[in-house]
């Protein structure tokens, strides 16, 4: 047995413990940035009581920016450029308060403001630009998750789309993994319940990606088969009672690892193809993850079922084999979608046939090398034009 393992250096985790965030920042500096993400949370008071709490602790706090939609490389120069001529100090931190776009904005503007080689971040984008490296430590980042989903608070990686030319890439370092996460479920309360699903369905692809994944590891395993169960009976009270602690509870731990899991092993077919859904077609990234599960599980059911069956017994507390119970499993995602209000058909998301070749080509990236098993091109084009 050989592996590395990583995740974030300090996790502070529980309902209520968002008042620590004075706390974490001190340990750096006593000046902080804020990507905030959340319209819910500037509207309701709850950003207003994290500055006032900033303020008494004499940290001078200020709003970098608010994105509202994926980041694009773009925001990372815009933004970038907006700090800088603020000129940070050598340990202010960025503190990344919503869902997967503020924090991988706000992880991709702490490594550009330190590493200064190239015009643009997309000159260090994995398969685009022109190859560089971050070489330097980035700003610390302070990570508060407002969705229970993307597990971008515990990756060494920010997620970047362009739309001419159209791709979703990865800026990748593990210098990039947050200093800090700060994991207070209450904040997920707020979410619409559309978010709070398709955020879920993306936790719960990235636990089952990671499980199955090429280069699996024992101790993500393991972090996985500690959250699953619990996700899958939890989304749907999450989406139908947004107050209930204990599903919310369970979905921002479920989240939590999964983006520890996909950190360390990986991911496969269904985040592949996400990517070019995002970039091509402008599916939201959970949505497009949750759409795409069960074929996924389906392309590799044949070589991960022995893996799969534990894992499908447990969650859905059958005594069968693993044939049946990973059967099962993939009726339940089917049913979720269902119930969820997520579409089985990509056309109902916009997507055409005539868009099927460059989703097949834009599919190429990280998270397919991750798959179990090689997916060709044909039988890719032939899963996506099946989903239609």
């Amino acid at each position: 047995m050989n592996y590395d393992f990583f995740m974030p250096g300090q996790t502070i985790f529980g309902w209520g413990r968002r008042d620590e965030l004075p706390r974490c920042v001190l340990r750096y500096s006593a000046r902080a940035w804020i990507v905030s993400g959340s319209q819910t949370l500037n509207s309701n008071g709850v950003l207003d009581d994290i500055f006032a709490g900033l303020k008494l602790a004499e940290i001078e706090a200020t709003l970098l920016t608010t994105i509202r939609h994926e980041p694009e490389v773009r925001d990372v120069d815009d933004v970038t450029a907006t700090l800088l001529a603020s000129a940070p100090a050598e340990n202010d931190v960025i503190i990344a308060i919503g869902g997967g776009s503020a924090i991988d904005l706000a992880k991709a503007v702490a490594a550009m403001a330190k590493n200064r080689e190239g015009e643009s971040v997309a000159d260090y984008l994995e398969g685009v630009g022109r190859g560089l490296r971050i070489k330097r430590a980035p700003l610390p980042v302070i990570a508060v998750p407002t969705t229970a989903g993307t597990g971008s608070e515990a990756t060494k990686n920010a997620v970047l789309s362009s739309y001419d030319p159209p791709f979703k890439k990865s800026l990748r370092s593990e210098l990039m993994v947050p200093k800090c996460v700060l994991w207070d479920p209450e904040l997920t309360v707020s979410c619409p319940p559309h978010v709070t699903a398709q955020s879920g369905m993306d936790a719960i692809t990235q636990l089952i990606e990671s499980y199955i994944s090429r280069w699996a590891q024992p101790i993500p395993q393991a972090l996985v088969r500690s959250a699953f169960a619990g996700a899958m009976c939890s989304i749907e009270k999450a989406v139908a009672e947004p107050g209930d602690r204990s599903a919310r509870e369970q979905m921002a731990f479920a989240a939590f690892l999964s983006g520890v899991s996909l950190a360390n092993s990986g991911l496969g077919l269904a985040h592949g193809v996400a990517a070019a859904l995002g970039s091509i077609a402008r599916v939201p990234h959970g949505l497009a993850c949750a759409m795409m599960l069960p074929s996924a599980l389906k392309a590799n059911r044949e070589v991960k079922e022995r893996e799969l069956g534990p894992l499908a017994r447990a969650a859905l507390h059958q005594l069968t084999g693993d044939d049946d119970a990973v059967a099962a499993l993939i009726e339940r995602i089917y049913e979720l979608l269902d119930r969820l209000k997520i579409p089985r058909r990509l056309s109902d998301v916009g997507v055409t046939e005539a868009m099927i070749p460059a989703l097949v080509q834009g599919s190429h990236g990280n998270s397919l090398s991750g798959n179990p098993r090689d997916i060709s091109d044909e039988e890719l084009m032939q899963i996506l034009k099946e989903m239609l």
